[in-house]
């Protein structure tokens, strides 16, 4: 089991499969369908619903903070989301969305955490498990 441990943490205690990208998700999002739906995106396509979004750095402004709460009224929210990098409105986002998210860690997590892996957070101790 690898571990690997966040600057910055909030939310509950998750397991499940994780989608990674080396990029944002902001303006990527069907957030009716549940998918990526920009065709360029490398995760085109796939749900993003119930899954452990991985990805390198937030992008996105105020909107984002009410995009994430708007997909969790409509249960189109990814399980949690892990940043290399995070700005201060996804953090807020998260947190009114009820989302669980961890964020800077040693190195690129895009780079350490296979896509499909199974991992979970543990936003008390900062942690992500791969399992």
């Amino acid at each position: 089991m690898k571990e690997f441990i966040a600057r910055h943490a909030i939310g509950k205690t998750v397991r499940g499969s994780a989608l990674v990208a080396h990029f944002s998700a902001r303006y990527d999002l069907d957030r009716l369908a549940g998918v990526f739906s920009r065709p360029a995106h490398k995760l085109a396509g796939q749900s993003y619903v119930g899954r452990i979004l991985v990805l390198d750095t937030a992008k996105g402004g105020v909107a984002s903070a009410w995009m994430l709460h708007e997909m969790a009224s409509r249960s189109k929210v990814p399980l949690a989301i892990v940043f290399n990098t995070v700005n201060p409105i996804l953090v807020q986002g998260a947190a009114f969305g009820g989302i669980t998210m961890l964020a800077g860690f040693e190195g690129d997590i895009t780079a350490q955490i296979p896509n499909g892996a199974q991992v979970e957070i543990d936003p008390a101790t900062k942690v992500l498990r791969i399992l």
